[in-house]
């Protein structure tokens, strides 16, 4: 029965529910509002946060996952204003 649990163990998700991202302070970046708010998972933090422009706003979320919810933070704000350098108000 040790074996079974074992193998169990691996593949369920466990009994811990998920947690909800805490957002960060935001930046201000060419009229847009860049809040960043790392989701916690098992091996690191995934690139998650808000852009925002007056009323519109845009969930940006992102495969990557990094050791600590600072540099999470900076890369998500990094990956931010790449998008808006490129897209600017088409993001919305």
């Amino acid at each position: 029965m040790g074996l079974f649990s074992s193998i169990k163990s691996i593949f369920s998700s466990g009994d811990t529910a998920p947690q909800a991202p805490e957002t960060l302070p935001a930046v201000e970046y060419n009229g847009f509002t860049i809040t960043p708010a790392p989701i916690q998972e098992q091996f690191g933090y995934r690139i998650n946060g808000t852009i925002t422009k007056g009323e519109q706003c845009h969930t940006f979320i992102r495969a990557d996952t990094l050791p600590t919810a600072e540099s999470c933070a900076d890369e998500m704000v990094r990956k931010a204003k790449q998008m808006i350098d490129y897209q600017g108000d088409k993001i919305f």
